[in-house]
């Protein structure tokens, strides 16, 4: 059974329409493929690593006060996004995806 899925799994990464399809996805070496790397992926989770606490606390204090419901969603939005610190996930996927760029 393991023997069969790796050989799958060779075969599927080793087939031309794979290859064809990650190429095709790879970002556009411009000035706003790297912005949009680094805006997208690497800065959303520098700023929670560095400010994340601060965002949540400044949110969940907000959510008290709040009296419009868009007021209420946003600052929800912000505690949901900011409250367990930053995604180590996600920076290195933008690292990767920034290596995979200049490749």
């Amino acid at each position: 059974m393991k023997h069969t899925l790796q050989s799958k799994v060779r075969q599927i990464a080793q087939s031309p329409v794979t290859q064809k399809a990650v190429t095709s996805m790879k970002p556009e070496k411009s000035v706003w493929g790297f912005l949009g790397i680094v805006l997208f992926f690497i800065l959303p989770e520098v700023v929670a690593f560095i400010w994340g606490a601060e965002i949540t606390a400044y949110a969940k204090e907000a959510l008290r006060h709040t009296v419009s419901t868009l007021d209420k969603y946003y600052f929800d939005l912000l505690v949901m996004l900011f409250e367990d610190g930053g995604s180590w996930f996600n920076l290195v996927l933008g690292a990767v995806l920034l290596i995979w760029l200049f490749v």
